[in-house]
């Protein structure tokens, strides 16, 4: 029995998106959706993705801050002020 011969396919290219890989989630969405509906207000599907990337960015600060500061413990000011 002769062997198919197997053409390959072009490959097909993505156009190139951003680097954007989607970051773990930190806050609690139950509670979170819980808190922001407390007043009887809606959220949004995208509420959370929203906060999720404050709180990282908060983060960051807190880190850039506590380094420019000579330390490796990240206090409360460092998050607040």
């Amino acid at each position: 029995m002769a062997k198919k011969k197997t053409t390959k396919k072009a490959a097909t290219k993505k156009p190139a998106k951003k680097a954007s890989k989607k970051k773990d989630m930190l806050l609690v969405g139950s509670k979170t959706k819980e808190a922001l509906k407390g007043k009887g207000y809606n959220v949004s599907s995208d509420t959370l993705d929203a906060m999720n990337e404050y709180v990282y960015w908060l983060i960051d600060q807190a880190q850039k801050k506590c380094t420019a500061n000579g330390r490796k413990t990240i206090r409360p000011y460092d998050i607040l002020a």
